[in-house]
């Protein structure tokens, strides 16, 4: 995996102190993107899963993925996602991808069960605001991704903070 930086114990990409994890490549180029430079695939270090956890496990938060889009390079993040679920860390992922799209596609999907919170949608900068918790643009959504799997239908997570 390529990984532009880890930064361990932010409180702005998820609740609590997280260590979050900025992944290279994103093809969505939203317009007005606070991280433009993730966008080049080849940009950052190559990391291992095993690099990445030792990382994690020292820091000692719960996670998110972000970027870039941790969804353009999934086969890359299964492994890495599958740990962090396995050693019972939270695990939240920014997407440009809707979570409609992530469930219809069978490469992405898979992803999913191991997330607990999918931040979805390209930021749209007509629809900034910066009044929302984790996100920049009322398009996107915190999905609770355990519960809307559960029942069929997007459930919002809900920490009682909004």
């Amino acid at each position: 995996m390529r990984v532009i930086r880890i930064v361990e114990g932010t409180s702005v990409d998820g609740p609590g102190l997280r260590t979050a994890i900025y992944f290279a490549g994103c093809g969505h180029h939203c317009e007005g993107c606070h991280n433009p430079s993730t966008w080049d695939p080849a940009c950052g270090e190559e990391m291992s899963v095993s690099d990445i956890m030792s990382r994690v496990e020292e820091a000692g938060f719960n996670v998110t993925l972000t970027g870039g889009d941790p969804l353009y390079d999934t086969e890359s993040m299964l492994p890495l996602a599958a740990e962090l679920k396995k050693r019972g860390y939270n695990v939240w992922c920014y997407t440009g991808f809707t979570y409609e799209h992530v469930l219809g596609d069978s490469r992405l999907r898979r992803i999913l069960d191991f997330i607990d919170v999918l931040v979805d949608g390209p930021f749209i900068a007509a629809q900034r605001d910066i009044k929302l918790r984790f996100r920049g643009s009322a398009n996107q959504r915190l999905i609770d991704v355990p519960a809307s799997l559960s029942a069929g239908t997007v459930k919002i997570f809900d920490d009682g903070n909004d």
